[in-house]
């Protein structure tokens, strides 16, 4: 069975070690051309593109799929299947017919919920409790064709998009392994998705990153964790960008406010100390305990109010 593997970020890197590990033949690896990152917008390949180098494997990078050279390009592979984790771009119709056994991908959410390119994070920034990762053969429409199997990953309160990324890669390698021989000898299941229960992940925007703090503690506690470490939320402070990568989980005691604090508006800083910066929301208050002024590094909350002189009063927004 050859397999072309389609995949950037470090979300596929388990699913494509996996199959080598396994002993799969993975004859080529179809990943996004390399980007500018850093301050110093130095060209970086994506994590998939790294290790396929390592592990000595024939690396596509097209910028369009839909190219009539791209498809031309993995259909010299004559892939028996095709696997998909995190790719970035949806498959034409000219790839998805082009391998005998079909097209599979490793979506990290439970379809139908969360289509779309944003999956783990959003399912945070909704304060969901439970997601997980499903196994599904490709379609032409976005993350709409049948599901193989699913598995459920819990999500915790000490949980950010980074930490589950990792949880959720290494879920979807296993899962992917555990159904690919079924996949081989034409058994695995078809499940169509029940698309009146369908709900989407859009790729974030820079609005989303905005905290708004009319809204609740909570909401902005888990925007804030959302989006760690990617991106990070953001609030201004005396007109500039003031990060806010870390809050303290919000509890009844965020929500009993003292008396001169009622009045403050969203926003507000209601004190400071060794616990951090306390901030008035829309229903209490929100500790923040890591925050990054603009043109400096990430630091503690407290330390930043310390060396700053950080007063009551101050409103971010």
């Amino acid at each position: 069975m050859r397999i072309v593997f389609m995949g950037t970020p470090d979300f596929a890197v388990p699913s494509l070690k996996g199959l080598l590990e396994k002993g799969y033949e993975v004859a080529a690896v179809v990943t996004q051309p390399d980007r500018p990152k850093g301050r110093k917008r130095e060209l970086t390949p994506p994590p998939v593109k790294a290790f396929a180098l390592e592990r000595g494997l024939p690396v596509l990078q097209p910028e369009r799929m839909r190219a009539p050279e791209a498809v031309a390009a993995v259909a010299e592979y004559a892939p028996d299947l095709i696997v998909t984790a995190a790719y970035g771009q949806i498959l034409p119709k000219s790839v998805l017919e082009l391998p005998r056994l079909g097209c599979v991908n490793v979506h990290g959410s439970l379809l139908p919920r969360y289509r779309g390119g944003a999956p783990i994070q959003r399912s945070i920034i909704d304060g969901e409790s439970v997601t997980g990762v499903t196994l599904m053969y490709m379609a032409e429409g976005l993350d709409t064709g049948d599901m193989i199997a699913r598995v459920e990953v819990p999500i915790t309160d000490e949980d950010t998009s980074g930490t589950m990324f990792a949880k959720l890669s290494e879920a979807g390698a296993e899962l992917l392994l555990e159904w690919l021989p079924r996949l081989a000898d034409g058994t695995a299941p078809r499940v169509p998705q029940d698309d009146s229960l369908a709900t989407y992940a859009p790729n974030l925007t820079r609005d989303d990153e905005r905290l708004h703090w009319e809204r609740s503690s909570r909401e902005l506690f888990n925007r804030v964790r959302g989006l760690h470490p990617m991106a990070g939320a953001f609030t201004f402070l005396a007109g500039e960008v003031f990060k806010v990568w870390g809050t303290k989980a919000p509890d009844a005691s965020d929500a009993s406010l003292r008396a001169e604090w009622e009045a403050a508006a969203p926003g507000s800083v209601l004190e400071t100390g060794a616990f951090g910066i306390r901030v008035r929301t829309g229903d209490g208050s929100l500790v923040l305990t890591e925050v990054q002024p603009a043109g400096k590094k990430a630091l503690p909350a407290a330390e930043y109010a310390r060396g700053a002189r950080l007063a009551p009063g101050t409103v971010l927004g």
